[in-house]
């Protein structure tokens, strides 16, 4: 045994293959480019926006949602299970003491002597280890899966609260939007009365027909139901806030959308740049390094299984013997498993595990692809949004003027109260599209932060993360 060890040793090796990140083909930039004077993102991206009561929602949804406690639940997880795996690596001592009393047979063969006491007290404590030896490196490929798990979870976590923020900033502007839609629908009900009263009295006087008096009610009823669908979608944004927020009866009283001010856009960067900036597609790399850990277990279990034992200690019949000299009781053994037939099981376990570090890598460059395509798309909605502003502003001002001259015309006798109507649906829906397009470019600024990172990156990790 003596000299089989140092041979064991030295033909010992992690068995399975070394992980290597997958190269995949990547553009040089982005079809859209980012304005020169963009400035770097920071983690706490939504600051940008200067809403107190945004950064106090997102603060409050960070310590109380659902999802962040099962998030960091599985994390602690994690953390236990890659405790369990190290510890693998070293052996197992299991202390023992027991105490037995006996007696023996006076007509069993041999015959007992003369003298020897029939009831024996026996009293033992020793100390005994099992231990595998890792000379294939299926303990640490083991060590090295559940430390890409912990790093996977620790990333899922990580994702979990950036999309969270975005969530709540994106239904934050929702809500703004929709206080700003019920200012528009406001004035159009206050302007649509004014309409039904001059109606009323033209008629009155003999200058107008039934017919105005009832578009003019028709009118007025349509601002009233869209009204009452602003209030009731706002009732449920502030319901969605209260549920991402863990407090579920959240009440927020109106504000001003156009106060929010428009963050600038974060440069991009380089598409390469992506795979240490998204916390997901970090989180797929480490499942791919998972995977491909798992292959070096499977094919461990098809080499011999080394193990040694030993137990030392004390037996004695007397408790107080048992730390003398005399009482010593040592054993000592090497054992080896060979797997001799298992019909395949084996080498069936190592396909199994390739295979699934080829999904991993599949799923590796659906992330990647994801993210490029995520940034792309935000760089276009961006830019395409905040060039369709200006023009919505012509549109509305053309709009409200169109609706003074029409109602002007309308009380002098020149034109019929369809054109009023014409010019009043004009200028509500003109206003209500430039409320919805101010929206529409918070969220898509939003959208291409959350694209970005949202400001993580892996310069930022832990120190336990970069190891390797």
């Amino acid at each position: 045994m003596k000299r089989l060890l140092p041979l064991l040793v030295l033909c010992g090796c992690t068995l399975g293959p070394d992980y290597k990140r997958p190269q995949l083909e990547l553009p040089a930039q982005y079809p859209e480019p980012a304005p020169a004077a963009a400035q770097a993102l920071a983690p706490q991206w939504w600051q940008l926006y200067s809403d107190k009561t945004l950064d106090g929602l997102i603060d409050t949804a960070q310590k109380a949602n659902a999802d962040v406690r099962l998030a960091a639940a599985r994390v602690q997880e994690a953390e236990g299970a890659l405790r369990e795996a190290r510890a693998a690596l070293f052996p197992e001592v299991t202390g023992s003491y027991t105490y037995a009393r006996s007696r023996v047979s006076t007509v069993a063969s041999p015959p007992v002597p003369p003298g020897f006491p029939l009831i024996r007290p026996n009293h033992t404590l020793a100390a005994s280890t099992n231990f595998e030896l890792d000379f294939w490196g299926r303990f640490a490929r083991a060590s090295e899966a559940a430390r890409a798990n912990l790093f996977g979870a620790q990333y899922a976590r990580d994702t979990v609260q950036l999309s969270l923020a975005g969530a709540i900033t994106q239904a934050y502007f929702a809500l703004r939007s929709l206080d700003a839609q019920l200012a528009v629908l406001e004035n159009a009900i206050r302007v649509r009365r004014e309409s039904l009263d001059i109606a009323q009295a033209r008629l009155d006087a003999g200058l107008a027909s039934e017919l105005d008096v009832h578009q003019a009610r028709g009118a007025l009823y349509d601002a009233l139901v869209q009204k009452r669908d602003a209030v009731r979608n706002r009732a449920l944004v502030e319901h969605q806030l209260g549920l991402l927020t863990g407090k579920m009866d959240l009440k927020l009283a109106s504000g001003e959308l156009f106060a929010l001010p428009l963050a600038p856009v974060p440069p991009p960067g380089l598409p390469s740049a992506l795979l240490e900036r998204r916390p997901d597609i970090r989180q797929a790399e480490e499942n791919l390094v998972a995977a491909n850990a798992q292959i070096g277990i499977a094919r461990a279990a098809m080499f011999p299984a080394i193990t040694l034992t030993g137990v030392a200690g004390g037996q004695s019949a007397e408790l107080g013997d048992l730390l003398t000299s005399g009482a010593k009781i040592w054993t000592v053994g090497f054992g080896l498993a060979l797997p001799l037939f298992d019909a395949g099981r084996r080498a069936a376990r190592v396909d199994q595990a390739t295979a699934r570090r080829e999904q991993a890598v599949a799923g590796y460059q659906r992330a990647v692809e994801t993210g490029f395509r995520e940034v792309a798309d935000a760089l276009v909605n961006v830019e395409q949004s905040g060039d369709s502003e200006a023009e919505l502003k012509q549109r509305l001002d053309a709009a409200r003027a169109a609706l003074e001259l029409s109602t002007l015309r309308y009380e002098k006798g020149y034109s019929p109260y369809l054109e009023v109507l014409d010019a009043q649906r004009n200028a509500n829906d003109a206003e209500l599209a430039y409320v919805r397009n101010r929206q529409a470019r918070l969220a898509f600024s939003v959208d291409l932060m959350k694209a970005l990172g949202g400001g993580w990156n892996s310069g930022t990790e832990p120190e336990l993360r970069k190891q390797r």
